[in-house]
């Protein structure tokens, strides 16, 4: 393939892409609490929405009926989570059908938002995923029993009896604050000052040849010297780092100081090997994640940033 054939390739995928955006446009707030609720944890629910949104994207456009596509994205969340735990040889559990009613039936008074941080912990996966889509994002039994591939008596079932289980079980609701700061090792505390002081090849010492640097849902670069021409072309932005403790994972949060105080520009984390940076995230274009983040963190997030607007979601 020529390099000309390469780029109109990659133009074609940017407009599919942008396209792709504007189709599912309002679900991702949704969708990455139903992930982050469903795994039972914020960063296996970041993981989750990632596959869910690269799974989605590629398979959109094999669709030969017309998709509503809140209940694709859903339902591609939901069978990749349960796959996954097929695969670690986990009980998804059955879900058994009782006498289908001849309508749904109403939420009784249950606090839903508490027991959301215990469903991981009392219920197989197939049972939490039906309690999510039914009682929290309100899909019908009949889209939720396609979704978990079920029926519908089932899932009236499931659900009636997942109630019951919560409102005898008590729920203790705690929650852990975020540390400012943590002992991290000594690779990532020289990543850490060369990032504060702006220092391009200091970083760039720290990677290994054939480095791994992800901006989640945004691009990908495979080496050194692909981050050297590629996102660090023109310089490393120039904001304030500190490490953080993030839902009990050390990270570094790059700030923006800005007139109305500080703002989450960026979190990132690193993997080291051999006193080398092998892997290297940064969460800079996922906006679900990094509300979530500021709120956890109490820190605002920056909405307005080099090719990110958020300003008016």
């Amino acid at each position: 393939m020529s390099l000309q054939e390469e780029l109109s390739l990659n133009e074609k995928s940017r407009e599919l892409k942008a396209e792709f955006n504007q189709i599912i446009e309002g679900y991702g707030e949704g969708l990455w609490a139903y992930c982050r609720y469903l795994t039972g944890s914020p960063w296996d629910g970041e993981d989750l929405y990632q596959e869910t949104m690269i799974k989605a994207y590629g398979s959109f456009y094999q669709r030969w009926h017309p998709t509503n596509p809140k209940s694709y994205l859903y339902r591609v969340a939901t069978t990749t989570w349960i796959d996954h735990c097929r695969r670690e040889k986990r009980k998804v559990g059955a879900l058994e059908e009782e006498h289908l009613p001849d309508e749904e039936q109403p939420s009784d008074n249950l606090e839903v938002e508490e027991a959301l941080q215990h469903l991981v912990d009392l219920f197989k996966p197939r049972q939490t995923a039906v309690f999510l889509l039914s009682e929290v994002f309100s899909f019908t039994a009949k889209e939720v029993a396609g979704m978990v591939r079920t029926t519908p008596g089932a899932v009236y079932a499931v659900v009636r009896r997942m109630r019951e289980k919560l409102q005898k079980t008590p729920i203790e609701l705690s929650k852990r604050a975020s540390a400012n700061g943590t002992a991290t090792h000594p690779v990532i505390q020289k990543y850490l000052k060369a990032l504060n002081e702006g220092n391009v090849e200091g970083v760039l010492a720290l990677y290994s040849d054939s480095v791994h640097n992800e901006a989640a849902l945004g691009f990908q670069e495979f080496s050194t010297d692909e981050n050297r021409t590629g996102s660090m072309k023109f310089g490393l932005p120039g904001f304030r780092a500190e490490e953080r403790m993030l839902w009990d994972r050390p990270v570094i949060v790059v700030f923006y100081d800005g007139e109305n105080g500080p703002e989450i520009h960026d979190i990132q984390y690193q993997e080291v090997e051999n006193n080398q940076i092998v892997f290297h995230r940064s969460f800079y274009f996922r906006k679900e994640f990094l509300i979530a983040a500021g709120e956890e963190l109490g820190i605002p997030v920056q909405r307005v940033k080099p090719v990110v607007n958020w300003e008016n979601d």
